[in-house]
């Protein structure tokens, strides 16, 4: 492919990417094919001549399409918001025509400069304090994911609690005893994503018992630490949560950072699903707990137009992630680097190279500004909102058992005989929803209580989508009960 082929085939790409979005609303939402289905039309071995483009086209529309659950439908409402914009989409396809690898400053200087200024920006609309800005000793940094935001963070406070202890004069030996003895914390709702960093670094863990809203608290946190110390263990590292993926329920952030002070435990604040929402005057509240906190961590490509991968880490004490997973090969080694003026942002996570991910922030945050981005974020709220005062409307066969927060509904269908009952009729309708290819909602377990979870965030998506979704969730289960019975 030729230059001008490429402008050709862009030009025909382009418009492809249109006439999809136009036309997203008339795809069911959620794939039918079987499990292996694309194994079956393609051949068994890679071509060994050139294919013509049209043939490579034609098999998006014919192989790929098929196979694909479009989460961009104003009518998903399932997992959680994880909206594309056409800015966003644009600063990939710049990043992708870079396609710099910016493992240091160096290797594209606005690579890592811009990310800096970017997550600096979002820094201040959360309303974040000073120290995680890159003008101190903290700054903010894109993850792939919320999940590996919460292991450099996990390897972070590993390395600064050791250091402690280093500096009371334990030799490698010891510190490698002092290892087996750490243990982290969340809460029996913390995302798996802690689960599997303990896992990975080898650190001990523990879930601890939410209360009756689904909040950690910071009574059971200083009682379990307390509990925990008198056996021998070391606790180092705890998460607390802003909308959890369950419920989207809230940590008792301030009750935990006083349960933790006069430690040098670290406190990580996985705001990943809720996050975008802290960009709103309504929701500041929050900051208090917030900003006492070492690290936090919220995902653009949740609710705030920014196509996936985009996790924003922010951290007070960046010396601490960066002594933690710093090496510098011989060939990465430069005067600049070395001077200690710059940022090499390989320093700050796993892999050793990284994306041109900033530019897509960049152009979501000029394309809407911060008053685009808020009136987005509320928008999502406001259609949650009007979805469940319409489940209110029908007591008898509905019921919410949490509180709805930051555009999540959950709810359940009532049964007046059994929780088991309860639980099949709500089974039974989740998956007749499903199955109507109309709309594709996702459920989950609460406390033995099955629950259908509703999360519009599509900018595609109106109060007609909300209605036409609630028109058939009603019937559906109004058919459901009725045979149930």
């Amino acid at each position: 492919m030729d230059i001008e082929e490429f402008r050709k085939r862009g030009y025909e790409t382009v418009d492809r990417i249109c006439k999809y979005y136009q036309e997203l609303e008339n795809y069911e939402v959620l794939s039918k094919v079987e499990p292996g289905y694309l194994k079956k039309v393609l051949p068994k071995e890679a071509p060994e001549e050139p294919e013509p483009w049209e043939n490579i086209q034609c098999d998006i529309e014919t192989k790929i399409i098929p196979g694909i659950t479009h989460w961009q439908s104003p009518n998903f409402f399932a997992f959680y918001p994880a909206n594309s914009s056409f800015p966003s989409i644009l600063g990939d396809m710049y990043s992708d025509m870079f396609n710099v690898i910016g493992f240091n400053w160096l290797s594209s200087p606005a690579c890592t400069e811009l990310e800096s200024v970017v997550l600096d920006w979002m820094g201040k609309l959360v309303g974040l304090d000073q120290k995680f800005h890159s003008d101190g000793r903290g700054g903010g940094v894109i993850q792939g994911t919320a999940s590996e935001a919460t292991l450099v963070t996990l390897l972070a406070a590993k390395y600064r609690m050791l250091e402690e202890y280093k500096a009371k004069g334990a030799d490698e030996e010891k510190l490698r005893t002092l290892s087996t003895r750490l243990i982290a914390y969340g809460s029996d709702q913390t995302h798996i994503c802690l689960k599997k960093a303990t896992m990975i670094a080898n650190i001990l863990f523990r879930a601890l018992p939410t209360d009756d809203n689904f909040s950690l608290c910071g009574e059971t946190v200083k009682q379990e630490m307390e509990k925990d110390i008198t056996n021998g263990l070391i606790p180092f590292f705890i998460v607390g949560t802003i909308g959890t993926t369950n419920s989207a329920a809230i940590d008792k952030i301030t009750d935990i950072v006083d349960a933790i002070k006069g430690t040098n435990v670290w406190l990580h604040i996985d705001a990943a699903y809720a996050g975008s929402a802290l960009i709103c005057p309504e929701y500041k509240y929050l900051l208090e707990g917030i900003n006492q906190a070492d690290s936090f961590d919220l995902n653009m490509h949740k609710g705030l137009l920014t196509n996936f991968d985009c996790s924003c880490l922010w951290i007070k004490e960046r010396k601490y992630l960066i002594n933690a997973l710093s090496i510098t090969p011989d060939i990465l080694k430069n005067s600049v680097s070395e001077s200690g003026m710059v940022l090499d942002f390989r320093d700050w996570q796993i892999s050793l190279g990284r994306r041109f991910r900033a530019l897509k922030i960049w152009f979501v945050i000029r394309t809407y500004g911060a008053k685009g981005l808020r009136e987005h974020v509320m928008k999502t709220h406001k259609l949650a909102n009007r979805f469940r005062s319409k489940i209110q409307q029908y007591p008898d066969l509905f019921i919410i058992p949490t509180t709805p927060n930051f555009g999540l509904v959950n709810f359940y269908v009532k049964s007046n005989d059994s929780l088991k009952n309860s639980n099949k009729l709500t089974e039974m309708v989740s998956n007749r929803l499903n199955e109507s290819g109309k709309i594709y909602l996702t459920q989950t377990k609460m406390r033995e209580q099955y629950i259908i979870r509703f999360a519009p965030g599509s900018p595609l998506t109106t109060e007609k989508h909300i209605d036409q979704a609630f028109e058939l969730l009603l019937k559906i289960t109004q058919e459901v009960t009725v045979n149930y019975n």
